[in-house]
């Protein structure tokens, strides 16, 4: 079928090519003026420009003289940008910028070329302020007007836009120097001397303290497309930061840190940027990670990243590489309508040695050097929805397949199987050498340790000792609730596997690196069978810490009551699980005549009540033995005078507790549910009486503060149903 050709008569075109005629003579005319005008201009938008910076941000702008130098190109020089009552911020002698006419049309300033000679910044901070300030208060002020209004989605495509319109085509930068100075540090200064874009290829060298060290920042850059490759390494030698450990007590190092971006758009709603990014030799050394130094040989991640309206997102498709291991993170952050946080990490199923190489050098020091076969395969989940937080779901699963230990390392995991030295520390140091085994008249066997006490502790730290592969999912799911409404760490999950590998095969350092492996251990025993259950409790109930230097149940037992393990009644088994997570204070809960002080019936009947439901115990309407346990008279001599008052305003003012505690200690049931802090060394075994209530006012709040703690967990017990 054919459409019937339209013949537009010729006047209409005529009149047509006119008016597209007139139009163009117009823009020539309108341009041509715009030129002449040009300088005049410039001058008006550099005065609305300096103004602006006076007002919003008291920003003082000079500029010696400013000019074209070509039709989209601005010349000035003599620059300078002083804060307000602060320090001069930045100088610039010489700089030219040129933009890209085309982006201007529609409001966007898109950098074609930039040259500077002879530019400085210089950050100074004197006290709390510095000449930055003036940032803060602007983004303050911004945040305030537009929160309702942010999208997510938006800011980032605005943001990454604003950052790749300020590469230029072209540029030249010579002899550029950025520095700080510091309250209590030595001026730290970075030249520029030479930074250039040619056809996209990036070249720099910075030069860090005079000559202390060269670094380079050299790369291909394509700001139009939305793409950059970019490396940072030093000449001849790794980038240190030297600042960060003046500041921060920490160490930073690495040979070359790579950054790509492969591309930036939206995908549906969201705002999608995916891009790769890796790191050679990293070192890092800080207290609260290792005690020693990390170094990482060669990580990468190619990630994407989604921005939603209302939600910020690593996708489930990025990948971590660790030299031969790999694994895919999903994080995400939901701003509204109520904060939610989401982990996800799987790793397929994979050589396990390949793992273990993978792991950063000099973070699991006692496995170093392990030899396994098989492979594992790896998950966990996580999520808390910060508007209902006892719904937090958790899940963490390490499978093995055909995995087995085929030669230890540093460290031989089944040392504990027989006789071996156990080496209790306080604060750092070593107390005394202790060997668990026959030679040692005070090392008890599980089965001459009493019922009544192995039940007792059992209940109160672990009740699912025997049935479980070292974790409880449960009790670290509701750690994570209980944590997070406290706004602070007051519960932990720990087992008795996880305690008992903690104080036998690791360092006393509290790190981050120091829990990985102690779960990782806990894994390697549990799983592979390498100790059964019943040698762990006997192990453990050996080296647990009763008192000021008072280690295993042969000694608590003889020290408070002068008894066999085996001999101990329902009282003094309950009264000794209680003392286990604050084991220091636990003369402070004995009366003058050696009787348990009042505040602890609750917690023996509580107690007691549970466990006679579970069959391990007669029911006992009388606590459960609590009239009955009795410290030995050779001890009552050390105890606080029944008569002497509480300083309960000491208590509330003196020794508060932390906001956040960075490390896990050993916790009872009532501990793990709702937390304690664990007390610091600040009583000793005295010698007599008189040293002893030198230090009343301070023991006094920590029996207070005992006594409170047992009565807010046994109410809190009673509302949950417990």
């Amino acid at each position: 079928m054919h459409l019937p050709q339209i013949k537009v008569p010729k006047k209409y075109i005529k009149i047509g090519a006119w008016v597209l005629g007139g139009i163009l003579v117009i823009l020539i005319i309108a341009g041509s003026i715009a030129y002449s005008k040009r300088a005049e201009l410039l001058k008006k938008m550099m005065a609305k420009a300096i103004s602006k910076a006076d007002k919003d941000y008291g920003l003082e702008i000079k500029i010696g003289s400013a000019g074209f130098s070509g039709l989209s190109t601005v010349h000035m020089t003599n620059i300078s940008v002083v804060p307000k009552d602060r320090d001069t911020l930045s100088t610039v002698s010489d700089m030219t910028i040129g933009v890209k006419l085309f982006p201007l049309l529609f409001g966007n300033v898109k950098l074609s070329e930039v040259n500077l000679n002879a530019g400085k910044i210089t950050v100074v901070r004197r006290d709390s302020l510095t000449n930055l300030d003036f940032i803060l208060k602007r983004k303050k002020k911004d945040s305030t007007e537009n929160k309702s209004k942010l999208d997510l989605g938006d800011l980032a495509h605005n943001l990454l836009n604003q950052v790749l319109y300020k590469i230029p085509d072209d540029m030249k930068i010579r002899d550029l120097l950025l520095q700080f100075n510091d309250n209590d540090t030595s001026k730290l200064r970075f030249l520029t001397t030479t930074a250039t874009i040619d056809n996209g290829d990036l070249k720099s060298t910075i030069v860090v303290n005079n000559k202390e060290a060269i670094w380079h920042v050299n790369g291909v850059v394509k700001p139009g497309k939305k793409q950059m490759d970019v490396s940072f390494f030093a000449e001849g030698k790794k980038v240190e930061l030297p600042y960060l450990n003046k500041k921060l007590n920490a160490k930073l190092s690495f040979d070359t840190i790579r950054t790509e971006l492969k591309d930036a758009d939206y995908s549906g709603d969201a705002f999608r940027i995916r891009g790769s990014w890796s790191v050679k030799n990293l070192l890092i050394n800080h207290p609260k990670i290792a005690a020693n130094d990390i170094v990482v040989p060669d990580a990468r991640i190619d990630a994407e990243v989604l921005f939603g309206k209302n939600y910020a997102a690593l996708d489930s498709t990025s990948t971590v590489h660790l030299k031969n291991a790999t694994f895919h993170p999903f994080l995400k952050y939901t701003l509204s309508p109520h904060k939610i946080y989401e982990v996800k990490v799987h790793a397929d199923e994979q050589e396990a040695q390949g793992i273990l190489n993978g792991f950063p050098e000099g973070l699991f020091e006692s496995l170093e050097g392990l030899k396994v076969s098989g492979k594992v395969k790896y998950d966990l989940n996580f999520y808390l929805d910060t508007s209902i937080p006892d719904s937090v779901k958790f899940n963490s699963t390490l499978t093995p397949v055909n995995f087995r230990i085929t030669g230890w390392g540093k460290t031989n995991l089944q040392k504990i199987n027989s006789t071996f030295v156990y080496t209790p520390y306080e604060y750092g140091k070593p107390m005394r050498d202790i060997t668990i085994g026959p030679s040692n008249s005070n090392y008890t066997p599980l089965s001459e340790v009493s019922s009544n006490f192995k039940n007792a502790l059992l209940t109160a730290e672990d009740p699912s000792f025997f049935t479980h592969k070292g974790f409880v999912m449960e009790s670290i799911r509701k750690s994570f609730a209980v944590n997070f409404k406290e706004k602070k760490f007051v519960r932990g999950g720990s087992t008795i596997s996880m305690q008992l590998v903690k104080n036998v095969f690791l360092s006393r350092n509290k790190t981050l690196a120091r829990k990985a492996e102690e779960i990782l251990i806990v894994w390697l025993i549990e799983n592979n069978h390498l100790v059964s259950k019943q040698r762990m409790l006997e192990v453990y109930f050996n080296i647990i810490e009763m008192g000021k230097n008072i280690y295993g149940i042969g000694e608590a037992s003889r020290y408070y009551f002068g008894k066999t393990p085996a001999s101990l009644s329902i009282g003094e088994g309950i009264f000794l699980a209680n003392i286990v997570p604050r084991p220091k204070i636990a003369l402070f809960k004995f009366r003058g005549d050696g009787g348990l002080k009042d505040y602890l019936y609750p917690y023996f009947k509580y107690m007691g009540n549970i466990m006679a439901r579970r069959g391990l115990t007669p029911s006992d309407t009388s606590g459960y033995g609590f009239y009955n346990v009795r410290l030995r008279e050779g001890l009552r001599q050390y105890l606080l005078p029944d008569s002497t008052k509480v300083d309960t305003t000491a208590y509330d003012n003196d020794d508060p507790m932390p906001a956040i505690e960075t490390h896990d200690e050993s916790k009872s049931l009532f501990d793990r549910i709702f937390g304690s802090k664990k007390d610091k060394d600040t009583t000793s075994r005295s010698s007599s009486k008189t040293d002893t209530l030198q230090k009343t006012k301070k023991q006094l709040r920590q029996e207070r503060r005992e006594q409170r703690r047992l009565e807010k967990e046994l109410e809190k017990l009673k509302k949950n149903g417990g």
